[in-house]
């Protein structure tokens, strides 16, 4: 008998545990609308002398002290900030993360996706999953770059998280691929240069290229000028569903192939195989998706892209096919298990 009401305890704990996480991922809605209004706010860039008092944060951000008080002490309860003294809050080492001035600032990430345009989207991704196209099209009448034309405040944050993300997974893998001998590098939709800027820097003979939209690629002037690699860079203009700049020893291609359809990927690839050298080579910057249950960002980041694009986060084996479609051979992946991978291909 006393097994049997240790059994039922023991199912009993089990199903509030369980109960308890999904709260947990519930939850999470609101941890993260909270994140990017915090974000937004510039909470973070306040406390970086030490603690503020909520009446003094909200003084200076404009902010209701009642309304930011509740939002801080509900984030203090998992770690982002810390009320130190009733009312007064500090930096954790999660909050700061959120501010603008720090190598490895996530603000502007946080920030988009709190926007109107793209949190609507998200908001709809079961349009995504009934018809299988993208929900931000569905809910903005029109593709994600077409509206970032049209708004420049806009396309000038999403570099900026696009910046951040630079600065991070993908920062990451190409630190660990070795680039030593590579005189000219196309950094292929680049955007505005951070990740060409931090390699350009890392590698001082090397010549480097951003090639991205018309409308995109002024922005990576200051962000070269100021890493003090302008003088090896050159910014291209183009789109490279159409073609690319010719004569690159590598063509790197980062975050880019999973917002594109695999038609549009091989022609991309495609475009890439035609201007590189005969002894160039492809790496593409992206999660690769491990097989089965195994946890990994980029099962989350293929999300994003069913809601914001046409593209996808594809597997080692989905990566096989579109490089032969286009002319190439995949000859290594390096850091699978890492959020991004590198993967490298070669001429077929």
């Amino acid at each position: 008998m006393r097994e049997q009401e240790a059994g039922a305890m023991a199912d009993g704990d089990g199903e509030k545990a369980l109960l308890s996480r999904m709260w947990d991922f519930h939850s999470g809605l609101r941890m993260g609308f909270m994140l990017s209004a915090i974000a937004d706010i510039g909470i973070a860039d306040q406390l970086v002398e030490g603690p503020l008092s909520v009446d003094e944060l909200a003084e200076r951000t404009g902010s209701n002290a009642d309304g930011l008080y509740r939002v801080l002490r509900a984030m203090a309860s998992k770690g982002v900030f810390t009320e130190t003294s009733h009312r007064v809050f500090g930096l954790t080492p999660l909050a700061e993360i959120m501010r603008s001035d720090t190598a490895n600032s996530l603000r502007d990430v946080f920030r988009l996706q709190g926007k109107h345009f793209m949190r609507n989207a998200y908001a709809e991704i079961g349009y995504s999953i009934r018809t299988g196209r993208p929900a931000f099209d569905h809910v903005n009448g029109e593709e994600l770059f077409a509206y970032l034309a049209r708004h420049p405040e806009m396309n000038e944050l999403f570099s900026g998280a696009m910046g951040n993300a630079a600065g991070q997974t993908q920062q990451a893998a190409v630190e660990a691929y070795d680039l030593t001998g590579v005189r000219k590098l196309v950094d292929v939709g680049g955007a505005h240069g951070h990740l060409l800027a931090s390699i350009l820097a890392r590698y001082p003979d090397m010549e480097g290229v951003v090639f991205d939209q018309p409308h995109v690629v002024p922005g990576a002037e200051r962000v070269l000028d100021e890493a003090g690699v302008l003088d090896r860079a050159e910014l291209v203009g183009g789109s490279y569903l159409e073609s690319v700049p010719s004569g690159g020893d590598a063509y790197m291609i980062s975050h880019v192939l999973h917002q594109l359809s695999d038609s549009e990927a091989i022609t991309v690839l495609a475009n890439v195989r035609r201007a590189m050298n005969p002894t160039g080579r492809v790496l593409v910057i992206d999660p690769v998706i491990p097989e089965g249950d195994a946890p990994h960002q980029g099962k989350f980041m293929d999300i994003t892209m069913m809601a914001l694009s046409r593209g996808r986060d594809r597997t080692e084996a989905e990566f096989i096919e579109v490089f032969e479609k286009a002319d190439l051979r995949l000859v290594d992946t390096i850091g699978l298990a890492s959020p991004s991978s590198v993967v490298i291909a070669v001429p077929a």
